[in-house]
């Protein structure tokens, strides 16, 4: 882990130490079981938010850690060196907490956010649709007022701890089309009309559930509106300019694993009488891998010292890093497990369950296409 802990401050050592110990004796021994068994850890999930990782960025009088987003790409690369799955929920859930913490009202804070920081209440982020995935602005859930509230009514697809979170923060129509109509509500999970569908069978990220969410005329007072009307698709997209950069840390780490497994691997085997490790063809693609992740984590990093600056270009900057280290790390994981032959195709050694993982983060918080259209609009607006 030498690698990722180059650059650091005296701080960020000590977090980068608390976080790789949780996810070496926490995460790390149990990983595969838990993909196997489609199992979602609560319980270790709240020993993380006793470290603080419940609310990473959530304020320190709102009852988190108050970190920036410098330190964050940091804790979630660190915890998915033990597991990708459980690492990219949390980054998920961390998202959910910032928005609440950020256009959330006094009372909305001390509603939500003492239950997300402690991670006795979990949170799902809910923009995507069966219709309306990179084309988010489209979407087609409505919110009707009420004179007292809201009715929303529509179908959330692919969201990540759905059924077991107690608090979704929804993208709801108010207005017209475009992203312009769109608001941001609250809606919990014993709200009446709200329903889950079965935990989809996925390729990966099986450590955590993933299901529709249904919303069948569910009633809301207009105090679980977060920020004005017409606000929502601005929220979203501040939102997923961090969630981002956490998926590409997560990105990041498991890659870092994978590389570090790989090193381990081919120090033990022997081949032809030599160590496989001694093999310079090899040692040039071990070179290469690591160069990749660490072009790729200067990326990340860069983006998130952006971001926490409030840089006008961080959004640009944040869709380059998700981007690069999403491929990178799914390639990097791919090579290590070619490295490990047919040990690498089975279950006990990690490495396929890694690269199961890893190749979602190439789709979710925004597809790598339309991370290239963020980039590309950014280029060719003075040209417009």
């Amino acid at each position: 882990m030498s690698a990722v802990t180059t650059t650091l401050t005296e701080d960020q050592l000590a977090l980068a130490e608390v976080t790789l110990d949780f996810a070496q004796e926490q995460l790390g021994p149990y990983a595969v079981a838990w993909d196997q068994d489609k199992h979602f850890p609560l319980d270790v999930i709240r020993k993380a938010a006793d470290l603080g990782l419940g609310g990473v960025y959530v304020r320190e009088e709102h009852g988190g850690c108050g970190l920036g987003r410098a330190d964050g790409v940091l804790v979630f690369e660190t915890l998915a060196t033990g597991c990708p799955s459980i690492a990219g929920y949390l980054s998920i859930h961390n998202m959910v907490a910032w928005m609440i913490d950020r256009y959330g009202d006094a009372d909305q804070r001390a509603r939500w956010l003492p239950g997300l920081c402690s991670a006795r209440s979990l949170g799902s982020y809910c923009l995507t649709e069966p219709g309306a995935g990179s084309d988010a602005a489209g979407l087609r859930t409505r919110a009707e007022r009420t004179d007292d509230g809201y009715v929303l009514t529509g179908v959330k697809q692919f969201i990540s701890g759905a059924g077991a979170s107690e608090v979704y923060v929804v993208m709801a129509r108010t207005g017209g089309e475009g992203p312009g109509g769109i608001s941001a509500f609250v809606v919990e999970r014993g709200d009446a009309g709200l329903s889950f569908g079965p935990n989809e069978r996925k390729m990966g990220w099986n450590a955590q559930p993933t299901r529709q969410v249904v919303l069948d005329g569910v009633r809301v007072p207009a105090d679980r509106r977060l920020g004005a009307e017409g606000d929502g698709f601005r929220i979203a997209m501040n939102g997923l300019n961090g969630g981002r950069l956490g998926i590409a840390a997560c990105s990041l780490g498991g890659a870092q694993s994978a590389l570090d497994r790989s090193l381990a691997y081919l120090a033990d085997r022997e081949a032809f009488g030599n160590r496989l490790l001694d093999a310079q063809a090899l040692q040039f693609r071990l070179a290469d891998m690591a160069t990749e992740l660490a072009a790729a984590r200067a990326l990340v990093r860069q983006a998130a010292d952006a971001l926490d600056r409030g840089d006008p270009l961080a959004p640009q900057l944040c869709a380059m890093a998700k981007r690069f280290a999403t491929d990178t790390g799914y390639a990097v994981a791919d090579r290590a497990l070619q490295l490990h032959g047919g040990y690498g195709y089975l279950s006990e050694y990690g490495i396929e369950k890694i690269v199961r993982d890893l190749r979602v983060h190439q789709i979710l918080e925004g597809t790598n296409e339309v991370m290239r259209i963020i980039v590309a609009r950014g280029l060719t607006e003075a040209l417009r």
